[in-house]
């Protein structure tokens, strides 16, 4: 199964935030062993990096995060062609717009977020962690 993360799912496994880390390490658990086929958009690795060095006040923390992501996961391109996409959507947040439109361009399976209300509209199914977690067990 080709599924996007987002952002904040991707954040709870790497700063372990409670209660949502158990679901987050079960997905990233089944992207290393091959059940999903993992992608991120290019933006959430920038922000990855931005939000771990902050939380953990450490450089070597935020590049270890972007480093374990980019052993698991592949990479949405976000060009021109991916934000006018977005534009397109006509989403109230043009982030999450940003993501679907990663999904839609690379003929993703799934989206898995926290945020599910936030993506409303998305012609990509979109799945909680905790779904997409009852799908692969």
């Amino acid at each position: 199964m080709k599924v996007l993360f987002d952002t904040n799912v991707l954040l709870d496994a790497m700063l372990a935030r409670e209660p949502f880390v158990t679901d987050a390490a079960f997905l990233l658990n089944a992207v290393e062993s091959g059940r999903v086929e993992g992608f991120m958009s290019a933006t959430t690795v920038t922000d990855v990096h931005y939000l771990v060095g902050r939380q953990t006040k450490s450089s070597e923390s935020a590049i270890a995060a972007v480093t374990r992501l980019l052993a698991l996961m592949e990479i949405c391109a976000v060009d021109r062609e991916v934000l006018e996409q977005a534009i397109a959507l006509e989403l109230p947040d043009f982030e999450d717009a940003v993501q679907i439109a990663c999904a839609i361009e690379l003929e993703l399976e799934a989206i898995v977020t926290r945020d599910v209300n936030g993506f409303a509209g998305s012609p990509i199914p979109v799945l909680s962690p905790q779904e997409l977690r009852n799908r692969l067990s």
